[in-house]
């Protein structure tokens, strides 16, 4: 689960974490009201004003501004909120913007340019154990960095025996070049932040930049924060943030129903029970000459208002050709998905205009077969992978 900005730098917070403080709005009258409040909290007179989406690269769109009065914050405002917001991890028409945070001016005027850094923790997956990756080079694109200059990215693995070592701490201060009072607001900043991605249950801790001030404070400045959905049983709070405007509503209307389903990019939709049947049908289909509109996994009992439910959502995507339906009856017997899948079809009607083909194997499979291939349906039924594979060829054809 993916959260803003703003509630990202609220669990930082909560575990010590030095964070450049700011108010959520959204219209432009909270956003004064939000300004004046941080002036009189925190002494602020200019104020960074952030669109709150789920994407990067937010300031290269217009999605992050300066106001250095009240006037602009009013007018800046009224400019983000409700704007489409493009930026490259955004589709291409962009992220409509349904508020934005008023954040403190942590760049005091007529002090000395302050330095910035990048750090984020996150598993690796090859060792398997918690990593911090961190660089000098904090407000830049951290792949243009890994590109571009590799070795000015450093990591640090953490064995989850142990959690993190103080001396690991001080190593990633002296990587990124402090000293004296720096050092050691950086060896703290880390160990707080390494607690809040342990204790929040985190697959993703992304600060860029992270801000070294004047006076040699070290504050979070932005923060990306993904909890892992396993988890969200234990923190209640944190699954009363998911924002559903942000994320793909077909996604949000399967998980509603209890179904597994992720959007892709391809042309021919899938209808699977269980992950590793999914993938390798995902192959299938690669190799049959397509690519897969979804993964989409009914789980065990696929009746006939689940198939009928999930061929629903396949069908949102206007971009699907064709449907494949590759189902193992161990837990579930295949003549009684074939009848779901005949019984969704006459529901359905018209809705379904896309061939579909459907290959059942494991418990009365032979019995769904002829159910199939006798329903007088637009349906093709297969029994091997390869017969699959050779049908949807042949429909995309």
């Amino acid at each position: 689960m993916n959260l803003h900005e703003y509630q990202g730098k609220e669990i930082l917070a909560s575990f010590g974490v030095q964070i450049q403080r700011g108010l959520v709005a959204q219209t432009p009258e909270e956003a004064v009201a939000a300004a004046k409040q941080l002036t009189e909290e925190t002494g602020t007179s200019w104020f960074v004003i952030k669109a709150q989406i789920h994407a990067g690269g937010r300031g290269k769109g217009g999605g992050v501004k300066l106001a250095k009065n009240l006037e602009e914050v009013a007018s800046i405002a009224s400019q983000i909120i409700g704007m489409d917001l493009i930026t490259p991890q955004t589709p291409p028409e962009g992220k409509p913007v349904h508020q934005v945070l008023i954040a403190e001016d942590v760049y005091y005027p007529g002090a000395s340019e302050p330095d910035e850094y990048y750090i984020s923790v996150l598993l690796n997956r090859a060792s398997g154990r918690t990593m911090i990756m961190y660089s000098t080079e904090g407000g830049m694109d951290i792949e243009t960095v890994a590109e571009e200059t590799p070795h000015l990215i450093f990591t640090e693995e953490i064995d989850p025996a142990t959690g993190l070592l103080p001396f690991q701490a001080r190593r990633i201060a002296f990587n990124l070049g402090l000293s004296g009072n720096a050092f050691k607001e950086m060896t703290r900043f880390v160990t707080s932040l390494y607690k809040a991605y342990v204790n929040s249950d985190s697959s993703l801790f992304e600060i860029n930049p992270v801000l070294k001030t004047s006076d040699d404070k070290i504050l979070a400045v932005d923060a990306k924060v993904s909890i892992d959905d396993n988890a969200l049983f234990r923190h209640k709070d944190y699954e009363a943030m998911r924002d559903l405007r942000e994320e793909n509503p077909v996604e949000v209307e399967a998980r509603a129903v209890g179904l597994n389903y992720v959007d892709l990019d391809g042309n021919v939709g899938c209808m699977v029970n269980g992950a590793g049947l999914a993938m390798a049908t995902m192959d299938l289909i690669k190799q049959a000459g397509g690519e897969p509109a979804n993964f989409l996994d009914v789980g065990g009992t696929a009746d006939a208002a689940r198939v009928e439910t999930a061929f629903r959502l396949i069908l949102k995507d206007p971009n699907v050709k064709a449907i494949l339906v590759n189902i193992f009856g161990g837990i579930v017997r295949c003549d009684r998905v074939a009848q779901g899948i005949v019984d969704a079809y006459k529901n359905m009607g018209d809705a379904i205009q896309v061939p579909i083909i459907v290959r059942l194997q494991g418990t009365n499979a032979d019995i769904a077969k002829d159910l199939i291939d006798n329903s007088g349906l637009e349906v093709h039924s297969a029994v091997e992978f390869q017969e699959a594979a050779d049908k949807v060829q042949e429909v995309l054809l």
